[in-house]
């Protein structure tokens, strides 16, 4: 018989600035989802600790808005990155070409 794959979310308590949540989360999922929570309970005591910011709900905000800007600063730096790769397959390419060329006319003299 075959197993049957368990689609099911799993429950999953996270604490948060000293709340507890539970989450559902996909079948291996956990490690990242508490990972994540990790990241956000350390930015919200970072601000939290700042003294700038008070209320938790303007405090989530904000930490939501940092985290933003953080995930739109790496994406546009992988998308930096991946262009100066397809520019150096290119030039790669480029010279491959250009040397299986001269391979030819030098073997058919």
């Amino acid at each position: 018989m075959s197993e049957e794959k368990n689609d099911k979310p799993t429950p999953v308590t996270i604490r948060i600035l000293g709340k507890d949540y539970v989450v559902a989360c996909p079948e291996g999922a956990q490690p990242s989802l508490i990972s994540s929570a990790k990241q956000v309970d350390e930015t919200m005591r970072e601000i939290r600790r700042s003294g700038k910011i008070i209320g938790s709900e303007r405090i989530a905000v904000i930490t939501a808005l940092n985290l933003a800007h953080e995930l739109n600063f790496a994406k546009d730096k992988v998308s930096s990155v991946d262009d100066d790769i397809v520019k150096r397959i290119d030039i790669l390419q480029q010279r491959v070409s250009t040397t299986l060329k001269r391979i030819k006319e030098v073997s058919s003299h």
